[in-house]
């Protein structure tokens, strides 16, 4: 663990995104050059990686995952870890000999898991968005509090030099006041002029699928299911369009806003709405709409005005859905990016992290002091580093819960307005709708018997 000169200034700026709660304890301190043994929940697609990153600064002692092949192939490669389908079995025989635990699941699928280790003491790094649900995600935060554990959302992007120091200069005033902010991404997507999509949802899935395919043997569907409704398994859902479903994903919102929406939301240290506005294409009660742009309205806090955050995803008819602005150098808007406007210049951002920049209206821009330990540009292995060098001892983590858990919170109510097709009012202080009564159910899910939290 390298000694970080910067700690002490980091320790005071991080306080507006994190709690002492969350940071190490002196009996964690003291077990610095101790191993940090971990149990990986969900060990295919990002969880492999996040499972191999993990093993660069950890120990792997458990492997979870309920895809028999995808569990087999990576304890080929850990052969000393314990093997599990189902995660409630792992952390209560495991329980005893694990120290933190990794989350990279579905999206429905995160809360449980990560409350049930965090309610055994475990430090949690749970894949983005935290959760599916407004409700659940106020639940980790206040979890990770009560337990004391250290916690990181994997937004792999907050771990780049290059996101951090756009927080530090946003938060310097080299762009003036900001009062409005555009985020935009081209999910579900990959290639919008060809068609190409990341996953399927509206106009192309509307209702469910009625054929009843066999479930494939290595599957173990029913754990897969979680706390979602009962239903048939189907390919639709499995191994990856799950995302476009409102059941078990949090479509472009949840994928990508964790991303690319964070280095505005820490850096401006917006907090929660009190208000979310939606337009969208035709919503329907199974899948995501071909588009939306969200509104959020973050209240004045401190010596900040307030905030107007426009989200934008998706497209239409070969037409993407994009901020109807001129970009900083006449550039031409990237798959994703966000833009800040302040009363002294703009800050463009293009990519997913937040980690680039394209000044407009601004010279002689004073390069403000570091605040904010930098891990180099290596952005997945680095975060997983940042968050077990901090069950060790080391410096907070950035996209700890405190911080992860409001952005997920407020990005998700972007999908209930996008649902009830009205604004909502919201008090972050109970975490309720109060002009809605309808939203309710959608703000904290009905969970299947048996997944309660």
């Amino acid at each position: 663990m390298q000694n970080n000169p910067n700690r002490r200034r980091f320790i005071q700026t991080a306080a507006a995104t994190t709690t002492a709660g969350l940071w190490t304890s002196v009996s964690q301190a003291e077990s610095l050059k101790q191993p940090v043994k971990i149990a990986c929940i969900g060990v295919g697609g990002k969880g492999s990686s996040d499972t191999d990153n993990a093993a660069k600064y950890g120990e792997i002692v458990a492997l979870c995952d309920i895809d028999d092949n995808r569990l087999k192939e990576k304890a080929r490669k850990y052969p000393n870890a314990k093997t599990f389908h189902d995660y409630r079995e792992l952390l209560r025989v495991m329980g005893d000999k694990i120290d933190a635990v990794t989350v990279s699941t579905a999206d429905h699928a995160h809360a449980a898991a990560s409350v049930m280790a965090m309610r055994l003491g475990k430090h949690v790094y749970c894949q983005k968005p935290l959760t599916h649900s407004v409700s659940e995600a106020r639940l980790m935060r206040e979890t990770a509090r009560k337990f004391k554990v250290i916690t990181q959302m994997g937004n792999q992007g907050t771990s780049h030099d290059g996101f951090r120091a756009n927080v530090e200069l946003i938060r310097s005033g080299a762009i003036g006041t900001v009062r409005e902010v555009h985020v935009w991404t081209n999910r579900p997507f990959r290639n919008w002029e060809k068609g190409e999509m990341y996953w399927k949802q509206a106009p192309d899935l509307t209702s469910r699928p009625t054929d009843r395919p066999p479930v494939p043997e290595h599957i173990k569907w029913d754990l897969w299911l979680n706390a979602a409704p009962q239903r048939p398994y189907h390919p639709a859902y499995l191994p990856h369009d799950w995302r476009g479903w409102w059941d078990f994903g949090t479509g472009a919102l949840g994928d990508m806003a964790c991303h690319t929406a964070a280095m505005p939301f820490m850096a401006l240290e917006l907090g929660l709405p009190t208000r979310v506005s939606a337009e969208s294409s035709k919503v329907n009660p199974e899948t995501y709409p071909a588009w939306a742009t969200v509104t959020y309205e973050f209240p004045a806090q401190g010596n900040r005005p307030p905030v107007k955050l426009v989200w934008y995803e998706g497209a239409e008819n070969g037409k993407r859905n994009l901020p109807k602005l001129k970009l900083p150098g006449g550039q031409t808007p990237t798959p994703s990016g966000s833009l800040l406007i302040g009363d002294k210049g703009r800050l463009y951002s293009s990519g997913d992290s937040g980690n680039t920049r394209k000044l407009d209206g601004i010279t002689n821009v004073k390069v403000p002091e570091l605040s904010i330990p930098r891990l180099g540009t290596e952005t997945d292995p680095n975060q997983m580093r940042e968050w077990i060098e901090a069950i060790q001892g080391g410096n907070p983590t950035l996209s700890n819960f405190d911080f992860a858990s409001g952005l997920t919170e407020s990005m998700l109510l972007g999908n209930v307005a996008v649902r009830l097709g009205q604004s909502l009012d919201y008090d972050g202080k109970t975490g309720t709708v109060t002009n809605i009564p309808e939203a309710a159910a959608m703000i904290a899910r009905t969970r299947r018997k048996g997944w309660e939290l």
